[in-house]
């Protein structure tokens, strides 16, 4: 008779999972269902306020409506400290204290409604921050700057309060693009699994950049080799990791596609595998894409068309990294700019800014695909959804 964890690598083989892939997932289905906390990021305006919560139902997937957390200008993404007691946002405008430099806001988040109070702002190294992450040891904010094409990195302080910039890093160059790759156009900047590399999606250049990341210091400096490119139009947006680490995706906004990466964690480089359409061969309307998001089993991939206006499904080979197609699911809205995955994996909420809605999906844990569950929310001009565990 086989021993319990000779039957378990079984199972786990019949799904296609390692041992190191399936634990979250596993331990994610032992818990009860959890009640989790929705951040809402907006472009402010006539009706968005600045950042909204809600509470999401770990059973139903019932979302509450959203309440103003914290009035604050265009915070178009967000991020949540590793202890959960802090977030982060960028404030995409065009003048801070002065200088022509955005800023990021630190809060501080009640724990048990959400509700953000201000800790401090600091200048984001450059013009049109359009994304801001925080390291996994929670020591450092990385920011990335649309409108300068520029990155930096922000020392967090034990209170929460962010510094002055430790690292500003201008990027330099163009593509083939004229009207949107004139110039250098910095997306996202996320670290690897490990934390040891911090990885900046360049619309601009058409190049995925790789620093060496000295959180402690808030210190990045450009790797040897310094980039990975994808194929010249594509214009990188956005990266997400597998759970292992050993693979990257990115999507590309400009020709709508998914590059697959086989990512070496110790040189912090990325060689390409294969690309992906994410629309399918007969559309020919306008779209472009916006979000990535792994599944937490590392299963799947999810990304969003917007114009299209559906989330894009694909399956992913754990030993080869490399993605086939599953479906395409319309959001019941417009331009789902952002979207993310509960901690759970059991449920996907899109964020339609155009049609300013935030429609739950829930995620069959077999095959990836999205089923709404009916209940979507009012939320203005909704940018980005974080979603975390009640503390």
């Amino acid at each position: 008779m086989p021993r319990r964890s000779a039957w378990t690598a079984l199972i786990l083989a019949l799904f296609g999972w390692t041992l190191t892939d399936a634990t979250p997932a596993i331990a994610a289905v032992a818990k009860k269902p959890a009640q989790m906390l929705v951040f809402i990021g907006t472009y402010t305006g006539a009706r968005s306020q600045g950042i909204y919560v809600s509470r999401l139902d770990g059973a139903t997937g019932k979302l509450s409506a959203p309440e103003l957390a914290a009035a604050t200008p265009n915070p178009s993404f967000l991020a949540l400290h590793p202890n959960r007691r802090w977030l982060y946002a960028v404030s995409e405008i065009g003048d801070f204290e002065g200088r022509k430099t955005g800023a990021v806001a630190a809060f501080l988040v009640a724990p048990d409604t959400g509700r953000l109070t201000p800790l401090n702002q600091r200048p984001s190294g450059g013009a049109g921050p359009c994304h801001v992450s925080v390291d996994a040891t929670g020591k450092c904010a990385l920011v990335a700057n649309y409108g300068s094409g520029s990155v930096a990195a922000l020392p967090i302080n034990a209170d929460g309060r962010l510094g002055e910039p430790g690292s500003v890093i201008q990027h330099r160059g163009s593509s083939v693009n004229p009207q949107r790759q004139q110039g250098p156009h910095a997306h996202q900047i996320v670290t690897d699994a490990a934390n040891r590399f911090a990885f900046v999606c360049d619309l601009g250049l058409d190049q995925i950049l790789s620093y060496r990341l000295d959180a402690a210091r808030a210190s990045l400096t450009p790797n040897d080799p310094p980039f990975a490119s994808v194929k010249a139009g594509a214009g990188p947006r956005h990266l997400a990791f597998r759970p292992n680490g050993r693979f990257a995706y990115v999507i590309n906004e400009l020709n709508s596609t998914i590059t697959a990466f086989a990512c070496d964690a110790k040189r912090g480089t990325l060689k390409e595998l294969q690309t992906l359409a994410t629309l399918p061969d007969d559309f020919k309307g306008a779209s472009s894409t916006a979000e990535i998001e792994v599944h937490p089993s590392g299963r799947f991939v999810y990304g969003s068309n917007r114009g299209h206006d559906t989330i894009v499904v694909f399956a992913v080979d754990p030993a080869s990294g490399k993605l086939t197609f599953v479906e395409r699911q319309p959001t019941q809205g417009k331009t789902p700019r952002c979207f993310a995955i509960d901690p759970t994996g059991r449920f996907l909420l899109a964020a339609n800014q155009d049609s300013d809605s935030i429609v739950v999906f829930a995620v069959d844990a077999r095959s990836g695909r999205l089923k709404p569950t009916g209940q979507p929310v009012e939320v203005p001009s909704p940018v980005c959804v974080r979603v975390t565990r009640l503390n």
